[in-house]
């Protein structure tokens, strides 16, 4: 499978600590990856620099075979790259298919307002808030605010799209819909990187796992494979002689 993204040597840190190490992946495209860990482990900061919202201090990242670690994050995400963000971000004074059209309009595959609006209605219908589109964002529920940017994330095109814990807080009956929905995304060729706690939806949906534990990658392969290294295990549940 061809690698849509290639990381090497990546690395950041903040003072003297080294929030991420020498991370490097390679994953092809349409390829659900699964980015886990203990918390503090590196994997947001590992997506604010593949999407240019944080400055990588060293390491290479090529996405469609081109460099973009030095390139800013607005470069970014015309190059194909969209994600949500664990501290959901909406515009509040707008209405929900305004947020989902500023998606559009700044993607992937920008296009004028008119289109853009057009873009929004389908995609908020399948995540759920077709019915609420002229609604104002601020009257969403903190659950109904990620469908939004999931759905504004959505409105560029991407190629590729991370997930920053999209479906924490989530109840069962919810977890189901959205395990759904990220499944059908990825049916549409998009491929996706997911920082995740739930586990059980790191087993549902993704076929490659990769573990970071203090900045660095401590394992990687499926996830029954990745799960179960040693070192994974020590990483979650710390040294049975301590």
């Amino acid at each position: 499978m061809a690698a849509l993204i290639e990381i090497s040597g990546l690395s950041k840190a903040f003072g003297g600590l080294r929030a991420v190490d020498g991370f490097s992946a390679s994953i092809g495209r349409g390829e659900v990856v699964g980015l886990v860990g203990p918390n503090g482990s590196g994997k947001t900061t590992a997506l604010n620099l593949i999407t240019g919202n944080l400055p990588a201090d060293d390491g290479i990242i090529r996405f469609n075979g081109r460099r973009i670690e030095a390139m800013p994050a607005h470069r970014i995400t015309r190059a194909g790259i969209a994600r949500t963000f664990q501290l959901v971000r909406v515009m509040p004074s707008m209405t929900i298919a305004e947020n989902v059209a500023v998606g559009a309009i700044f993607g992937a595959a920008p296009c004028r307002p008119a289109e853009a609006m057009a873009r929004a209605v389908p995609l908020l219908a399948r995540v759920g808030l077709g019915a609420r589109a002229h609604q104002p964002a601020a009257s969403l529920t903190y659950i109904d605010q990620k469908r939004l940017e999931l759905a504004r994330a959505l409105a560029g095109r991407p190629s590729l799209l991370l997930l920053d814990e999209w479906l924490a807080g989530l109840n069962p009956t919810e977890l189901d819909e959205g395990i759904a929905l990220i499944r059908t995304i990825a049916r549409d060729g998009i491929t996706i990187i997911m920082v995740e706690h739930v586990m059980d939806a790191i087993r549902a949906l993704c076929g490659h796992c990769i573990v970071m534990n203090a900045g660095r990658k401590i394992a990687e392969g499926t996830p029954a494979e990745a799960l179960a290294d040693p070192a994974v295990v020590k990483a979650y549940l710390g040294d049975d002689d301590a």
